[in-house]
């Protein structure tokens, strides 16, 4: 057991080295993003300082990454996501994602006529939104929008905006949201 714990604790240095590099990241970069000083991060890179959970934690954070894949635990067998419903105003949340931070995943469950009385709020952010079901009216900064299934709409979240579904039937929408104003990207082949 001892010796499995420690090929784990020597493959975290390799591994955070890799992920840094991945992302373009520099240690000044990281250092500044964790808190963590530049030669704290550079003796863990290369082993020659033992990981700590204390480190692990923002390093996870910045690199937006659950900590299991900084210190490569092995994988879990169901990887099926298990929403719990959040209930606000009447609307329903169900979160597709489990990772925290980044970009964020859920679908949105509006009954007829909800919310009633919403008004515009800003948040930091940015949205992706796509109807499935229903009607969805999106007030967004001017824009006063009707959305029917099949319909997409991304936006800045700190414009001043609300949805509510003015339609006598439950409205259903996909929501990809990112706090850090991560701005969702559909990449399309060439045609050949």
């Amino acid at each position: 057991m001892a010796n499995e714990e420690a090929a784990v604790l020597a493959a975290v240095g390799p591994r955070l080295r890799a992920l840094r590099k991945q992302r373009g990241t520099t240690l000044n970069e990281l250092s500044d993003a964790t808190g963590i000083s530049v030669s704290t991060l550079s003796r863990l890179e290369s082993g020659q300082r033992r990981p700590t959970l204390e480190l692990l934690l923002p390093l996870a954070r910045a690199h937006q990454v659950p900590l299991d894949e900084l210190v490569g635990a092995p994988a879990v067998g169901d990887p099926r996501v298990r929403p719990r419903p959040i209930v606000r105003h009447g609307i329903t949340f169900l979160p597709l994602t489990r990772r925290p931070g980044g970009l964020q995943a859920f679908k949105q469950i509006l009954p007829p006529h909800t919310p009633a009385e919403a008004q515009p709020q800003t948040h930091e952010g940015y949205e992706w939104l796509y109807v499935l079901s229903g009607q969805l009216r999106l007030r967004l900064g001017e824009h006063d929008l009707l959305l029917t299934p099949g319909e997409v709409a991304e936006f800045d979240t700190r414009i001043p905006h609300c949805v509510t579904n003015p339609g006598p039937e439950t409205t259903e929408v996909l929501n990809l949201f990112g706090p850090q104003g991560e701005r969702l990207h559909v990449r399309a082949r060439p045609a050949t």
